[in-house]
């Protein structure tokens, strides 16, 4: 029933879309639905052989970034309360600068390479995964911990077996929100300093006043989030297939 609402929510927003971008009648600033797609059908090659492998690399290279350095420091700062006291707040201060500026600056250090891209998305990211693990790590029942301790636990053994499996439900909802993030990371990225890859198209074709063509690499990289998503979400239920059993 809700994914019926879904879909006749969107066929809706379509129709609407559609009939006013033929009121309007300016293609460059409003195409049509069925022009962006006629147009995606056009540059299919252009856009998946070219472009979208380049946006492909960046994600996944800033996620994998992110969840390295995300999950290193949660497991720190929950390890150390004066590691927390000291960088939560830069964490909270990194979120406040607006990405925008800081990838102009990206591409001075880095040049037109990938690795400006990559820091965007990890600037972008690794906040989410850090703050949701850190939270599920210190999730845990203190009188459990000491429980386990009374019944010959190490440290070592409470942090691999009970806080660890405490926390992925949370890492799993910060990697849910990074991934869609880190789309639009490396979107922005490519927008503002790049020579390949779907938002350097999209800026392109907006040089050219081709709006259905600009519209095509952003419906691309919608899909892409989707599945992303997806995916995240089914190795959740995979690995966290224990909470449905017990």
């Amino acid at each position: 029933m809700r994914n019926t609402a879904s879909f006749l929510i969107v066929v809706g927003f379509l129709i609407l879309w559609e009939i006013s971008a033929r009121i309007i009648d300016k293609a460059f600033i409003l195409p049509s639905p069925l022009q962006i797609f006629i147009r995606l059908w056009e540059l299919k090659e252009v856009l998946f052989l070219d472009h979208l492998p380049i946006t492909l690399l960046s994600i996944v290279m800033g996620l994998t970034l992110s969840i390295i350095l995300g999950t290193a420091i949660a497991v720190w700062m929950s390890l150390n309360s004066s590691v927390q006291r000291a960088i939560y707040p830069i964490l909270i201060a990194s979120q406040m600068v607006p990405v925008i500026a800081l990838a102009p600056i990206f591409v001075l250090w880095f040049g037109y390479t990938i690795w400006s891209k990559v820091a965007v998305a990890v600037l972008i990211t690794f906040f989410p995964i850090t703050v949701n693990t850190f939270d599920g790590l210190s999730s845990g029942n203190k009188d459990n911990e000491e429980l386990f301790l009374t019944m010959g636990a190490t440290k070592k053994d409470i942090f691999f077996k009970y806080s660890i499996p405490m926390a992925l439900p949370h890492f799993f909802s910060g990697l849910k929100v990074a991934v869609t993030l880190s789309v639009i990371g490396a979107a922005i990225g490519e927008w503002l300093g790049a020579q390949a890859g779907l938002g350097y198209f999209s800026r392109r074709m907006m040089t050219q006043f081709d709006g259905a063509a600009v519209f095509a690499p952003i419906i691309v990289l919608t899909f892409v989030g989707i599945l992303l998503f997806i995916c995240v979400t089914h190795l959740e239920k995979r690995m966290l297939n224990w909470r449905t059993k017990s």
